[in-house]
């Protein structure tokens, strides 16, 4: 059996800020905001990984390390050999052909004094500056028309467009330089219901067409599930658990996987919510000072003193967990957490 070299293969890839000092004691130190805390993972060409969690788990900021968006630590390791983490922009500009990222507020992300072919074409101007104006716009055309747009629409400005048809636009963008992974920031978490549906699916196809790899942020459960091949569960800027789509969302390990599948609406007029919900007591902690041990212990209904002394390492073959005491959990934990909701 061939083994398939990873696209991608991202150790111990860490992201921190340095917050200024508080205006209200000017002489204390800097502090550092801990965004990403060391993340593993690969990626298959071809393959798309769903990446959740809740706001504030450093989800988009892993994305922009990838890209090299924001500094970053560790390694990420191209099929090439290069590790991408520290290039400089020229040395960088190679890959960004390579990795191309669709963002997720389309309208936002487009430039309002540019027409729809000069934004789609513009990556091609800069990473084919040899092609002649007719090629490009024959090449932006045919882009238009794969993510379902009208080539008479090329002259036209993104004000003029939907939200869905601007998320299109922005695909379009992507696609035009022919990358090898995209990377989709809550594509369509600004977008109607029956929008999201026509945008997942349109990935989809261009996927198996032009055999893309994905890396898919989002916090509906149900649109990753639907889009993802692997799963990988962000909490506080680190992996809880990560996974096979089916196993994991047949049998999810981590406390934190379970209560996160448990708020998946089900479109069931007799499904009682609040007899299937897990919930979580208090907020995200501050990654400004995040838990010792396991940074989930804090909210979970199953931290014991063990918890607290040691983090917890991702273990596992096909399946891996960051937890000291993985299973489902029992009904009396589960009751336990109710009662600390409502305390």
């Amino acid at each position: 059996m061939t083994m398939t070299k990873p696209l991608l293969d991202v150790r111990d890839l860490r992201v921190t800020f340095q917050i200024g000092r508080d205006g209200a004691m000017p002489w204390s130190a800097p502090r550092n905001l801990h965004a990403v805390g060391g993340v593993d993972f690969s990626l298959n060409p071809g393959e798309t990984l769903g990446v959740v969690g809740e706001s504030g788990c450093g989800k988009s900021t892993l994305a922009r390390a990838l890209i090299g968006l924001v500094p970053a630590r560790g390694r990420a390791e191209w099929i090439d050999g290069r590790d991408l983490v520290g290039l400089s922009p020229r040395q960088m500009m190679k890959y960004r052909r390579e990795i191309q990222m669709v963002f997720q507020d389309p309208l936002a992300s487009l430039n309002p004094r540019m027409t729809v072919g000069q934004i789609i074409a513009e990556p091609l101007k800069t990473h084919h500056p040899g092609l002649k104006s007719a090629e490009v716009k024959d090449r932006v055309k045919a882009m238009m028309e794969k993510v379902g747009l009208l080539p008479n629409q090329i002259n036209r400005y993104p004000h003029e467009f939907s939200g869905g048809q601007c998320q299109r636009i922005g695909i379009a963008r992507a696609l035009i330089v022919e990358p090898r992974l995209i990377i989709c920031d809550e594509p369509v978490s600004a977008l109607d219901v029956s929008i999201q549906a026509q945008v997942i699916n349109l990935l989809i196809r261009l996927q198996r067409e032009l055999g893309l790899a994905l890396i898919f942020i989002a916090h509906d459960l149900s649109v990753v599930k639907h889009i993802s091949d692997r799963v990988m569960v962000l909490y506080l800027g680190k992996v809880m658990e990560v996974g096979p789509t089916d196993t994991l969302y047949a049998d999810p390990q981590h406390p934190y996987t379970q209560a996160l599948l448990s708020a998946v609406p089900v479109p069931d007029p007799a499904h009682d919510p609040a007899a299937t919900v897990v919930p979580l007591s208090g907020d995200l902690p501050s990654p400004l000072n995040p838990p010792s041990g396991c940074v989930f212990r804090t909210r979970c209904p199953r931290a014991q003193s063990l918890c607290a002394e040691q983090v917890p390492a991702l273990q596992g073959a096909d399946r891996k967990t960051a937890c000291h005491f993985p299973g489902p959990l029992t009904e009396a934990e589960i009751a336990r957490a109710r009662q600390t909701e409502t305390a």
